[in-house]
Parts: structure tokens; sequence; C-alpha cells
């Protein structure tokens, strides 16, 4: 079969390629796989700049935003054959720690979790693949090819979550948030703030576009000049760009007793304006609580399915710019003008 692999930390060596068929090893449910979600951790891997091959080989297979069709549901898993559904990307450490230890993957203490088609186990991007019971989640039908955005739902339902138990640490009724970064995880995080009935804003620097038009057909209210000059302060602020500039701006601008979530990663750019110690000083006389979050257990899983079940598909549909083959998966890497979404598509659906 077809999949597409890489050698990790050595640019330049992603292929399609010939490789076995899924070991029955890797788990008892076999699925085709129907697309496979592109972000920038499958561009940082290609790039060279991390990623790790599965134990004694020297390739990884790529993708973990995944949407596949049961094959074979295997003896116990309550699947049945043609049921849609995506695999959970992280795996708990083997030693394990406390948090693994209870489910809670997603808060790993000591690094030594898994990670399909980023971290020692091969990805999603193959023809056919095959997954553990306990870890496929099973896929509302009607979502379709929609049903690929599960993954990156679940990193923003998380985040949801730890906001409100954050904010429980006072007398606290939010009205409104503001959602930095109009992404495809940003529009998922204003998605389930919209769904929750808060007034939502989203700040992005582009000012034409499907990222304005996708904000506005959400109900939500878009912003291009800067994050200052949203007119409001936010009660909360759930940040996805992973700019210093604008991290350090929601500092400033969120409410007294508001909540700060980081989402976004990001490396290098221009240094924030405001100095740390100022903006430092703001958090602590403010009562503000920032918080960083990353991954998602299954608890989160079933609340992102949740939400795109709720969710208009004709919006969610908007998230997707483009579909390419395998064979042009190099082309999915590449970000165009007006991309939010880009999945690389093996079947139909």
């Amino acid at each position: 079969m077809k999949a597409i692999t890489v050698e990790p930390k050595k640019p330049g060596t992603a292929r399609l390629e010939d490789v076995p068929e899924p070991d029955m090893r890797d788990g008892s449910v076999l699925v085709e796989a129907i697309a496979v979600g592109v972000c920038g951790t499958d561009a940082e891997i290609v790039a060279g700049k991390y990623g790790w091959a599965p134990p004694g080989k020297s390739r990884l297979v790529l993708g973990h935003e995944s949407l596949g069709r049961v094959i074979d549901p295997g003896p116990r898993s309550g699947l049945k054959a043609g049921d849609l559904v995506v695999g959970i990307v992280r795996r708990p450490d083997p030693v394990p720690c406390p948090n693994c230890a209870v489910g809670e993957w997603d808060m790993c203490a000591n690094g030594l979790y898994t990670e399909r088609g980023i971290k020692e186990i091969d990805g999603f991007m193959s023809e056919r693949w095959r997954i553990e019971p306990e870890y496929a989640m099973k896929v509302d039908p009607d979502l379709g090819i929609l049903g690929v955005l599960l993954e990156p739902t679940t990193v923003v339902a998380k985040a949801w979550e730890m906001v409100r138990e954050v904010g429980q640490r006072s007398f606290w009724e939010p009205e409104n948030a503001l959602i930095t970064g109009a992404g495809p995880v940003g529009l998922l995080a204003a998605l389930i703030g919209v769904l929750a009935g808060l007034d939502v804003h989203v700040y992005d620097r582009n000012t034409s576009g499907p990222k304005p038009e996708a904000v506005r057909a959400l109900g939500a209210t878009y912003h291009s000049k800067s994050v200052a000059d949203v007119g409001f302060e936010p009660d909360i602020i759930i940040e996805c760009t992973g700019v210093g500039q604008v991290i350090a701006r929601t500092i400033h601008q969120v409410a007294p007793g508001g909540v700060i979530c980081l989402t976004g990663v990001g490396g290098g750019g221009e240094p924030p304006t405001t100095p740390t110690a100022d903006s430092a000083a703001a958090a602590v006389l403010r009562n503000i609580a920032i918080v960083g979050t990353v991954n998602a257990n299954k608890r989160h899983w079933y609340k992102a399915g949740r939400a795109l079940a709720h969710a208009d598909r004709a919006w969610l549909a908007r998230l997707i710019a483009r579909r390419e083959r395998p064979e042009n998966f190099q082309d999915a890497l590449v970000r165009r003008p007006g991309d939010i979404k880009v999945i690389v598509q093996f079947a139909a659906i």
C-alpha cells in the first residue's frame, strides 16, 4: 500500500512510497484512510525540525489529523464495517506518570508519551491503518469529510474546559471572548464560544478573503487592526497565533479577573514592545490568569465530537480550503493565500 513517509530530522526526505500493510500489533481495528489534515506540525517535521521514527525504523509515516472508514472492526471494538472513525493521537507513557495513569495523558509529566505521526508511532497518511479500539473515536456519519476536523477541535475543546475551570477561582460570569488568530484552531475556538452563547470576537491580520467571511458567517465579530483596538476588555482570550507581540498585548487587554489560554506555538519573530515586568504587573494587579494548553485526552475528543455534531455543516465546509491527492502531498504543505485547512484525501467519502 502507499504511504507518505519521512526520515525525521532530515529535510527533503518526505515521499510517497510503498510500505507493508499495517501490523496487527498496531491494533485490532483495520481502517481505510479517507483524509488526513495537514498542519504546521507536519510541515515542520518535513522540514527536519523534529519528529521521531518508531523504534527500530528510520522512517515515520506522517499524519495525525485523521478520518477513516472501518474495514474490519475486530472482535471487541463495538464498531462495525463502514463506520467513520478518527484516531486519537497521543498514547500514555509506559512508566506511567501519575497523569498518564489516570487517562490524562495530555498532561504527561515526564515526556515519555508517544504520538501517531509525530513521535515514535506511525501516523495516518497511509491507504490503510490499524488502531486499538480504545483509541478509535466514532464520528457522526452526517459530518462526512468534515470529520477530519475533529483532532484540531479537541485542542480548543480542552482550552475552553481549562478556561472555565480556572475562571471558577472567583465569582465569574463571562459574557464575551476574543480569539486571536483565524486559522483552523482559532475558528474552531470561535465556534465553541458561539455554541456556548458568548459574544465572540476574532482578531487576525487578514482584511479580506475567507477568514473574515467565516467569522461573520459564524455570527462573530472580526477585527484586523490590533488587539488593542477591539474596543472592549474580553472576559476570555484564547490565543492561537503564538506571536509574542500579540500575546503581550492580550495581557493588557483582557478584563480584570479574566482568563487567557495560550494554544499557539511560535518561535522567533520580533520581541514584544511591552517590557515583561510591565506585563507581569498587569497580570498581578488585575488578577489575570494565564494558562497554556496542548494536546487533549479522551474526554476532550468526546466534547469536540459533540461540538462538531452541533455545528452548521455549511460553515464547517468553509474551513477546508483544498483537497490534495496523496501524490501531490507536497502541495498540501505549501500555504497559499486563502488557505485555512488543507487535507490529503486518500479515498472518496
